[in-house]
């Protein structure tokens, strides 16, 4: 941060403020206080009547050309329900019944907390986008592993089948990489 987004002052100084516990930008002109939070990415692992799932191949980057379960950075203005569900169109043209929740992870190296929902497919209509170069849905065999673009979807989708074959796991899983593990 090099600038105070609310008085434009250069003058700032990366400490713990008063009444607190960790460093934060604190600007020495106005006493402005910046927070820096991380950002919530939502999505779906949709399922058909199968038990497939669907899998879109990115077209965009980071890790263009690889697998990825619909998701994306949470807009300001919308419940996680409404991000996970405007994703799954952005990046698939799907329709879909949102379900629970079913997986948080965290990357606290990349500022980021993945909360991923189960959706089930309302009808048979998906497609690439200008998001995605491809659509398909997979069983558990035949998912490419070597090529899902990111360790949340990899955990997602192995907490989904782990939970079809044990019902007990049915409930949300929380996982995630220390700071030391930076992997996507």
């Amino acid at each position: 941060m090099n600038y105070c987004s609310h008085c434009g002052s250069d003058q700032l100084a990366h400490r713990i403020p008063d009444g607190d516990n960790l460093p934060r930008f604190v600007c020495s002109q106005c006493g402005r206080i910046h927070y820096q939070n991380p950002k919530m990415v939502v999505g779906c692992l949709i399922y058909n009547e199968a038990g497939a799932v669907m899998l879109a191949r990115r077209s965009i980057e980071p890790r263009y050309g690889y697998w990825n379960l619909p998701c994306g950075f949470l807009e300001l203005g919308e419940t996680v329900e409404q991000g996970a569900l405007r994703e799954v169109q952005e990046e698939t043209g799907a329709t879909v019944a949102l379900g629970p929740l079913h997986t948080v992870y965290n990357l606290p190296h990349a500022q980021q907390v993945y909360l991923i929902f189960l959706a089930q497919m309302r009808g048979q209509y998906a497609q690439e986008t200008p998001e995605s170069l491809e659509v398909a849905f997979f069983k558990e065999a035949d998912i490419p592993w070597e090529e899902v673009a990111f360790s949340s979807n990899v955990f997602a989708l192995r907490h989904f089948f782990q939970s079809r074959r044990s019902p007990e796991l049915n409930l949300p899983a929380v996982g995630g990489l220390l700071p030391s593990q930076k992997t996507s």
